[in-house]
């Protein structure tokens, strides 16, 4: 099981920006593509961004498409979501995520993904 720890939420103006990052430990970080995902009050869990496990291969949700980009650190055990030009519509929490399966990506689903972290609240001022 890898542990998962979110940081980097806060408030910013439409236009801004913020970087996300996620922090893992517990299993070979660097064997399993990680993701993005988000949640606004009274909505499913969406798709944001996934990246392979050697940080290639990067795949985005289409209303995120060109704002935000997904890397990662595998020196560093890190994960990052860099957004910019935030919208209103971007308000949710932020949640990482480690795919189910070493070797394997691809998935767009919260089924493909098997560890979660806590969460980290983004707010996007109009």
């Amino acid at each position: 099981q890898v542990q998962l720890v979110e940081s980097g939420g806060g408030l910013v103006q439409a236009g801004g920006s913020l970087r996300l990052s996620c922090a893992a430990s517990g299993r070979t970080f660097s064997s399993y593509a990680m993701g993005w995902f988000r949640q606004a009050p009274g909505k499913e869990r969406d798709f944001v961004a996934a990246i392979g496990w050697d940080g290639y291969n990067p795949y985005y949700g289409d209303s995120v498409k060109g704002r935000f980009a997904i890397s990662r650190d595998n020196a560093k055990s890190t994960l990052y979501l860099q957004m910019n030009n935030l919208r209103p519509e971007d308000t949710a929490v932020y949640y990482c995520a480690a795919y189910k399966m070493q070797w394997s990506s691809g998935g767009r689903g919260a089924a493909d993904f098997g560890s979660w972290g806590q969460g980290t609240q983004v707010t996007v001022s109009s």
